[in-house]
């Protein structure tokens, strides 16, 4: 009788809205605080996935994944295991600038930052092969622990793009065209190399209303 194989059911879910001061920024390595309106996703993020039952739970490091991460962990009375390695890129130069600062100061494309990290376009910057080292390792010790199980990783928007480009094989560089909000959740199965996306970008904190009802 054939048995089909239990999946690892991975739940992707980016920090909420930052610090006003650091909108359109490349923030990166800056670890900034979420916004008033980044605290309220986080409790409406909350409010949709304390339903779940998770097997495991990891997050990044940074201030705005521990502040997004806190009201989910209370409601489920859980902790996260921290992964130094699922901290965000680290944008060179870039980092502290406004997006229509790059064209200026640098004479590029912010909106081709993706191309610019991936060739190696940007001084200072984190290596491309540093950067999918350091995710796929942290991939690798979160499926080898929840193999088979549901897994929930709280991270950044670089960060679940590269995942995103591990897991499908493609590369990191046409990752742009998944977009990626404050919040928002991102649902990939994966079985014997092969993974599928379930769910992409659904912001649970868009649908709820004031009493935290959808």
């Amino acid at each position: 009788m054939y048995v089909r194989e239990r999946p690892t059911r991975l739940h992707l879910v980016r920090h909420g809205e930052v610090d006003e001061a650091y909108h359109q920024v490349f923030g990166g390595n800056i670890d900034m605080e979420l916004s008033p309106v980044g605290h309220d996703q986080a409790k409406g993020l909350a409010k949709f996935l304390q339903c779940h039952n998770y097997d495991y739970i990891y997050r990044s490091p940074m201030v705005r994944v521990q502040q997004t991460a806190k009201p989910l962990l209370d409601a489920l009375g859980r902790e996260a295991e921290v992964i130094g390695d699922l901290r965000e890129v680290d944008f060179g130069v870039w980092t502290g600038h406004k997006w229509h600062e790059i064209q200026e100061k640098f004479g590029v494309d912010a909106e081709d930052w993706l191309v610019h990290l991936e060739n190696g376009d940007v001084d200072e910057a984190e290596s491309m092969d540093g950067y999918r080292s350091r995710i796929r390792g942290s991939l690798e010790h979160m499926m080898g622990e929840g193999s088979g199980q549901v897994v929930l990783v709280l991270c950044h928007g670089g960060v679940i793009r590269m995942l995103m480009s591990l897991l499908l094989d493609e590369p990191f560089s046409k990752m742009d065209r998944y977009e990626v909000d404050f919040a928002s959740l991102t649902v990939i199965e994966h079985r014997s190399n092969r993974a599928e996306i379930k769910l992409h970008n659904f912001a649970p904190w868009l649908w709820l209303g004031k009493n935290g009802e959808m």
